[in-house]
């Protein structure tokens, strides 16, 4: 089903980010684009309600101020999870099932086409802090659900994805590649 996603080195696209915390009457949205490159990790760009990049990477989180320059880093052992979070964004942006299987019970539907995964941790660890995910996609992965064990749940849809063979050079620096 996936096999697609797994064929390609990067994918660039738009996201529109809404998350339902318990602690809001009002969700939040935010909206902007992503560049997932296979090999080195994911460059997130909040355009609204404002600016900010992000890039994660297996060695953590960084901010990237306006200047193109990392502003602060927290390392994957810093920030509980990040890393696991970073392979998982990963492994589903790349089509590779064998690493949610190691940490998921992945309930999978549909065709190449139009496919539906559920996902539920199979991990004590992994479980304390989410209850579950749903990916929805065909060629490309078109929504992300995450519902976390505390009621909060974060949805994010994807349009205008198109596959990446390479990534411009500015981004690779951003990645910390060559």
């Amino acid at each position: 089903m996936t096999s697609r996603l797994g064929q390609v080195k990067g994918v660039r696209a738009q996201f529109t980010q809404t998350q339902t915390l318990a602690a809001m009457k009002q969700p939040l949205v935010s909206t902007g684009a992503f560049v997932f490159y296979r090999e080195r990790g994911v460059i997130w760009r909040v355009l609204t309600p404002y600016k900010a990049t992000f890039v994660i990477t297996d060695a953590g989180v960084a901010e990237v101020d306006a200047n193109g320059k990392r502003v602060g880093t927290k390392s994957a052992q810093g920030v509980r999870g990040v890393a696991q979070v970073s392979k998982m964004m990963r492994a589903m942006l790349g089509g590779d099932l064998s690493a949610l299987y190691s940490q998921f019970d992945v309930d999978a539907q549909g065709s190449p086409s139009q496919w539906t995964l559920g996902l539920k941790p199979n991990q004590p660890q992994l479980a304390q802090s989410i209850k579950g995910l749903r990916m929805k996609g065909g060629a490309f992965l078109q929504s992300l659900r995450i519902e976390l064990a505390n009621g909060d749940v974060t949805q994010i849809d994807f349009t205008q994805s198109e596959a990446l063979d390479d990534v411009p050079a500015a981004e690779r620096g951003l990645l910390g590649a060559p």
